[in-house]
């Protein structure tokens, strides 16, 4: 054990990268309105070189006028000895001529030393209130974030619905090529993504079928520490990994693993339930 002691920082700092990586990823630029009503309920399983650190779980509920996403997890095992914690984080919104548009983003984090709460509220993606509780010292090092990188910006959560234009399967190699600007209440980053190859995945409960994998790049942009390593080595990184299966009745697409190098091995976020299934439209009442 003591030879992973000295790793820690880096490794809770890589996994909250990671995380955020999971949440940050969108394709909604140009995409044309489509109607799209899906639920998705998933649990995952984090594993650091083969070995299981950590579990959680995702719903998703797209309706034809609201949607609403939700994820939970915490570390088991080895990490949990050393770093325990666990997460949570929501958004909110309207699907405004089929197009996603976050309202409200939450986030809170809980360790052995504390219980950080985040909240951003958005109006047609930019940012009109956030913070953090308690409140973080101001650092000198750290690149400020303006009021101009906080516009035009996903928050984390929302930012993780990826829409495919067009009409036919949604699955494709087309569904790599943008990127994201992301605000996660703390960071200003960009996630750019590139098409890799198609596979196919088998969940222990739940979908079978093709994923798209894409690479995965990770550019900060403000609210960091430059000279800090994992954030120099995630920006160095080229061997990042992602992989987008389709939500029933959607042409959304979430991440179903995620693979991220580290110096103490691979870590890998992935699927083991993935159930989804479409929604149909609601009816309206008549009087």
């Amino acid at each position: 054990m003591d030879t992973l002691t000295p790793y820690l920082p880096r490794l809770r700092a890589t996994g909250r990268l990671a995380f955020a990586a999971l949440c940050g990823l969108v394709l909604a630029w140009g995409a044309e309105p489509v109607a799209a009503q899906g639920k998705l309920e998933a649990q995952y399983e984090a594993t650091l070189a083969g070995i299981p650190v950590g579990k959680g779980a995702w719903n998703i509920d797209i309706q034809d006028d609201v949607f609403a996403a939700a994820a939970s997890g915490g570390t088991t095992g080895l990490l949990k000895s050393f770093a325990g914690g666990s997460g949570t984080g929501a958004s909110q919104g309207r699907v405004v001529n089929g197009a996603l548009v976050a309202t409200g983003y939450q986030a809170s984090t809980t360790t052995s030393k504390k219980t950080e709460n985040i909240h951003i509220t958005l109006d047609k993606g930019n940012v009109k209130e956030f913070g953090i509780e308690p409140e973080p010292p101001v650092d000198p090092d750290r690149i400020v974030v303006t009021d101009a990188h906080r516009r035009g910006v996903w928050d984390p959560m929302t930012a993780s619905l990826l829409r495919v234009p067009g009409t036919g399967d949604p699955v494709t190699p087309e569904a790599c090529h943008n990127a994201a600007p992301v605000f996660d209440g703390r960071m200003r980053y960009d996630l750019k993504l590139d098409f890799k190859r198609m596979e196919t995945v088998k969940a222990e409960k739940g979908y079978r079928g093709p994923v798209v994998v894409c690479a995965l790049y990770f550019v900060p942009v403000a609210g960091y520490i430059p000279d800090r390593p994992v954030i120099k080595y995630l920006a160095a990184q080229r061997s990042i990994e992602i992989a987008f299966a389709p939500v029933a009745g959607t042409r959304i697409l979430v991440p179903f693993w995620l693979k991220v190098p580290t110096p103490l091995g691979p870590a890998m976020l992935e699927a083991t339930s993935f159930i989804t299934s479409p929604q149909p439209p609601r009816v309206a009442k008549t009087q």
